[in-house]
């Protein structure tokens, strides 16, 4: 017979049993037993004693009596059991009382199998090879656990990398135009999001303003949006459109990223302030999360109903225009910050966040954005968002 081992990381390693039992003569001569049979074995002779050799040693099984002064068979299986490092030792009980109901205790306390003492040796053999390979298993499946552990731990660095560099592409709140303060709200669902959104400086009195929400979550819809990020850099859009007009931006976008083949798209708010005119122009695809909330109280949510891009390479979007006043303040949100469920499936909706907003009145901007956050908070739960969570809130002064 060829002697028991395991190769592990390209060596090969003799595989140790432990015999824990207090008869010297029935421990030795299972010890001489399997010495032949090619383990390494290891012996104690009681329960305190085999639970210290078992935490320094580490067997690949364990032949353990029942009857042991100090600490029996069954408390000894216990105490490991309860263990987080020796949780997953296999146990073989030995006993000279096989009757079902001592088993059932046996196995109910911790014991993986059970040995007669009356067993024949070829039973003995067979038994113990069985408990090793379970062992060699287990022993697999931890270490590939382990690989695959590692493995995430790398993954969710490199996200969390990603995510920075993500993060360092959208604006800092402040002055972004003559009068025009702005504050925003970034919470990616993931270590990676895919909603991005960003200033565009037409010129002195001309500033455009975007958000852009990818369809999906992680690594892929992430990069997209800053493809599409590039796109709609003011260079970018002068060379291509030509124009600072949120229609024919939109236009133009909607036939250089169609359907992806997953089915994937972009859904787009994009709109640009005339400070000197007072003039809001807008146009939309497939977005609904923007709205003016005017110095008088008034809500007008920019909506329009259309496609988001991709879908149709022939489709026209039209451009909006709205008048402003110092004091209204535009929001330009993702749908992730209202359409959040409650425990029962009810979203908190578009509705509640007007109410919010309207309460507040004119709180300043991020104080707005912080309830507004917290109200979401609360009705989802907890604070891990499903859906990102982008918000740009502009103040005309």
């Amino acid at each position: 017979m060829s002697s028991p081992s395991v190769e592990h990381t390209g060596e090969v390693v003799q595989q140790t049993v432990l015999i824990i039992d207090d008869e010297p003569t029935a421990r030795v001569a299972l010890a001489s037993r399997l010495k032949r049979l090619g383990y390494r074995v290891l012996q104690a002779d009681d329960g305190k004693v085999g639970l210290d050799v078992l935490r320094r040693e580490r067997p690949d099984l364990t032949i353990l009596d029942w009857m042991m002064p100090e600490m029996d068979g069954p408390s000894f299986c216990e105490v490991v059991r309860q263990d987080p490092d020796l949780l997953s030792s296999q146990i073989l009980m030995m006993t000279s009382n096989d009757q079902p109901e001592q088993i059932a205790e046996g196995l109910a306390r911790g014991a993986d199998d059970f040995l007669s003492k009356a067993a024949s040796k070829y039973e003995i053999t067979a038994r113990v090879q069985a408990g090793v390979r379970a062992a060699g298993l287990i022993k697999r499946l931890e270490d590939v656990t382990t690989e695959i552990r590692q493995k995430q731990e790398a993954l969710e660095r490199e996200l969390q990398s990603a995510a920075r560099y993500v993060e360092s592409l959208l604006p800092a709140s402040g002055t972004i135009g003559p009068g025009v303060q702005m504050v925003r709200l970034y919470r990616p669902s993931l270590a990676l999001g895919g909603d991005l959104f960003n200033v565009v400086p037409w010129s002195d009195d001309l500033l455009g303003l975007y958000l852009l929400d990818a369809s999906g979550h992680g690594v892929s819809p992430a990069l997209r949006s800053a493809s599409f990020a590039t796109f709609l850099r003011r260079e970018s859009l002068l060379r291509h459109v030509g124009s600072s007009d949120p229609g024919a931006i939109l236009t133009e976008a909607n036939k250089h990223f169609p359907l992806t083949e997953n089915g994937h798209y972009f859904t787009i708010v994009f709109a640009t302030l005339d400070v000197r005119c007072h003039t809001l122009s807008y146009a939309t695809a497939g977005h609904s999360g923007a709205f003016l909330h005017r110095k008088s109280g008034e809500v007008c949510w920019m909506a329009r109903p259309n496609l988001p891009l991709g879908f149709d390479p022939s489709t026209v979007y039209g451009t909006e225009v709205l008048s402003i006043e110092p004091g209204d303040r535009l929001y330009v949100l993702s749908d992730g910050l209202y359409e959040v469920p409650d425990s029962t499936g009810n979203l908190w909706g578009q509705d509640r966040l007007e109410q919010l907003v309207r309460m507040h009145g004119q709180r300043p901007l991020q104080e707005v954005l912080s309830c507004a956050l917290d109200e979401a908070v609360r009705w989802l739960g907890h604070e891990q968002f499903p859906d990102d969570v982008a918000v740009m809130a502009v103040e005309i002064d």
